[in-house]
């Protein structure tokens, strides 16, 4: 890394340390966190755009993934949700797989033409109706067992750190899916197929109870970091409260974020080292050259189509990753919560202000993005009530205003990112 960006993280490490001395220090942790994680995702991102130019607008669907995965490798199994319907719905879907499965040796072994068309339709009809008449009832025997706690099958029950690498896997086996079907065509079919594939990842999430809960979302997740609440009753947590002159329930809060913080921090370490080693080796220097010139690239023997399905897979399992760390530290999934703007839009501007093509400056806009989301509504709002101050209460004009305050996070998003465009092309720490 560079001076410049020694010096712009340096900067942003006092800017974090400012908001802790002048507002809180709960509140620095939080935005610390938070800017770890989404600082992972927008690496994963990086590497699919920055090493190999593909365009990734799903980037919320593999986010997504990543926190289901929490849920089906952490959380406790429901017993009586199994045996009310568990193995009927595993049966179900066992069934829709042989029925794509049969589908697909009929089309490679009927020759072209009207009866392989025929026999695929009959195949795939006579599947789903079949599929439907044993994952339906099982699944609806599912979500009536106690629904208004449980209502699904549950996880493994296994230690919520196992998730992660678990949610990684999962993301890269979704890309592995579209990236097998859409790449090696035009760049702008994967665009699309990533954002489908992103919408119907979250439809699922939400419709189909039995595995998620659906809209009335998975509390309780344990967590790889003891609770607040479980910290208070600690007597060295107490003393250190009283040293610092602190409540202790915020001594607690502090302690536990700099606990997940510190557990981020050597995720976030080690992909970048791994990250770094792959960008300067023989296979980084590949994967430029086929961003740069596909074409070249080709006629040299490379089989581009391949490296981009790898370094997709690679992209996508980071953001999975990152995913599964976030459900982790919240210690619920909530799959109404995921919205383009936040898990797609706002990592392409962290990518596109740090720097696309240089892990370090995909980190440094993710720092620097996050802090902005969340510090600019409320200083928004003292921003309108400071213009608004002279006009008279109960003024249309002084009340749009307030109103519109909220808004202010998504002007300033537009405008950081224009005059990134205008001023810094490249972003904060351009690739060298």
């Amino acid at each position: 890394m560079t001076a410049r960006g020694f010096g712009l993280f340096a900067l942003m490490g006092l800017v974090l340390l400012g908001v802790g001395a002048l507002q809180s220090w709960q509140l620095a942790i939080t935005i610390l966190n938070m800017s770890l994680i989404s600082a992972i995702m927008a690496l994963g991102v990086n590497m699919q755009w920055g090493y190999a130019g593909l365009f990734n607008v799903g980037v919320m669907g593999f986010t997504a993934i990543g926190g289901l995965a929490v849920v089906l490798v952490a959380q406790p199994p429901v017993p009586e949700a199994w045996a009310a319907g568990g193995m009927g719905a595993l049966l179900g879907l066992l069934l829709g797989v042989a029925s794509i499965l049969a589908a697909v040796v009929v089309y490679k072994r009927l020759p072209k033409g009207r009866l392989r068309a025929l026999a695929m339709v009959a195949v795939l009809v006579a599947g789903y109706f079949i599929t439907s008449a044993v994952f339906g009832p099982a699944t609806q025997a599912i979500e009536a067992v106690n629904p208004a706690s449980e209502g699904y099958l549950g996880g493994l029950g296994l230690p919520v750190v196992l998730a992660w690498p678990v949610g990684a896997l999962f993301a890269g086996g979704v890309a592995w899916m579209v990236g097998k079907v859409s790449l090696g065509l035009r760049s702008d079919y994967l665009a699309i197929a990533t954002l489908g594939i992103s919408e119907i990842v979250i439809a699922v999430l939400k419709f189909e109870g039995w595995m998620s809960r659906g809209v009335n979302n998975v509390t309780g997740i344990d967590r790889p970091v003891v609770r607040p609440v479980d910290l208070q009753t600690e007597s060295w947590l107490q003393a250190l409260a009283e040293t610092l002159g602190w409540e202790v329930q915020q001594t607690a809060s502090v302690v536990s974020g700099l606990g997940y913080a510190a557990l981020f921090t050597l995720v976030l370490g080690l992909l970048i080292w791994l990250s770094e080693r792959a960008w300067t080796s023989p296979w980084g220097r590949m994967m430029r050259a086929i961003r740069d010139n596909e074409v070249s690239a080709r006629a040299m023997g490379k089989d581009v189509t391949q490296r981009h399905l790898a370094v997709f897979i690679l992209g996508s399992a980071v953001c999975g990753l990152a995913g599964a760390m976030m459900v982790s530290m919240d210690g619920q999934l909530t799959p109404g919560s995921y919205e383009p703007l936040r898990y797609t839009f706002l990592i392409w501007v962290m990518v596109i202000v740090g720097g696309s093509g240089n892990n370090w400056g995909a980190v440094l806009g993710g720092f620097v993005v996050w802090f902005l989301w969340v510090q600019v509504e409320p200083a928004g709002r003292w921003f309108m009530e400071l213009a608004t101050a002279g006009m008279a209460d109960g003024s249309d004009l002084k009340d749009h205003l307030l109103g519109s305050a909220s808004y202010m996070r998504l002007l300033t998003m537009g405008v950081a990112l224009l005059l990134m465009l205008r001023f810094a092309p490249r972003g904060l720490i351009p690739e060298r």
